[in-house]
């Protein structure tokens, strides 16, 4: 019998040891994403004429916030009873994955509300920039968690399939079957939403004529993709096993249906005026008079 065409994952998650501390390309992607979203925060700062200390604050608040919600949201949407009776594991596990998106997300929502009364700036107008770096970095840490062989699919006979050998979740409950490599899946789509909110942000300007808009369309972007590729995930923690939808799909579905407010309240309302920025023009020399020849 011809046994299907699959990738075999043996990929080393070890960026680099010291000792015996390691230091997993997870981590590296994740402290990538943020210096992205940093740099294009700061971007959008000197697009709009804002200070540099308005870009400075941003990678505090945000980088803070983000971290620290999304391993919260692990330690209690998926495993709280581990975590509260090893609290310290919250801290020294972190490296071995456990963040969770929508406890990033729920983070970030935090941090730029303080970031926006910090900089008195609207609210909206940090949640619409924001989205732009979620969109690049949620497909980075994507990446990371394909490095980590894990939150993999289900079994599949397609020829993109994964073995990740190094996952002992698969090793006991798939091989020898290829499964969904959905990181990928998650990482593209995600890359998608980032490419129409440049579009939108930097040949539309939508930010300023319709704000809150752009944070809508990413909400669905990120979240709408969660839920949908969940239906092919395999289950993070063993009591999501027989529910109707998992713990990820319940957790996206307040995301979803406020991107779907935020895009309705953005479009009802009337487009905001955004002033063009005239070109300087040369200035005009006066001609000079011809000289007067001496007689």
């Amino acid at each position: 019998m011809i046994q299907p065409l699959s990738i075999v994952w043996d990929f080393d998650p070890v960026f680099i040891s010291f000792g015996s501390f390691d230091i997993r390309y997870y981590g590296v992607m994740w402290a990538l994403a943020i210096l992205i979203g940093a740099w294009f925060f700061d971007n959008f700062c000197k697009r709009e004429g804002l200070s540099q200390e308005v870009s400075s604050s941003i990678f505090i608040y945000g980088t803070l916030a983000t971290i620290i919600g999304a391993r919260l949201g692990h330690c209690l949407f998926y495993d709280p009873v581990e975590y509260l009776s090893k609290p310290w594991t919250i801290i020294t596990g972190f490296r071995d994955g456990g963040m969770a998106s929508h406890g990033a997300a729920i983070g970030l929502l935090i941090g730029l509300w303080l970031f926006s009364r910090r900089n008195k700036l609207p609210y909206v107008w940090s949640l619409d920039r924001i989205m732009i770096a979620v969109g690049i970095g949620g497909a980075i840490v994507r990446m990371g968690n394909l490095f980590n062989s894990e939150i993999f699919g289900t079994a599949t006979t397609l020829p993109w399939g994964f073995e990740f050998i190094r996952s002992a979740k698969w090793v006991h409950e798939y091989a020898p079957a290829a499964v969904h490599p959905t990181q990928i899946y998650e990482a593209l789509c995600y890359l998608a939403t980032f490419a129409i909110l440049c579009w939108l942000y930097y040949s539309k300007d939508m930010a300023r004529r319709r704000p809150g808009v752009l944070f809508g369309i990413g909400l669905i972007g990120v979240f709408l993709t969660r839920f949908f590729i969940e239906f092919i995930k395999t289950e993070q923690e063993a009591f999501e096993v027989g529910w109707a939808l998992d713990m990820g799909q319940w957790l996206s579905i307040p995301f979803i249906l406020l991107g779907i407010y935020m895009i309705w309240r953005g479009f009802s309302r009337p487009a905001l005026e955004v002033p063009v920025p005239q070109k300087p023009q040369p200035a005009r020399t006066q001609p000079k008079e011809p000289k007067k020849r001496k007689r």
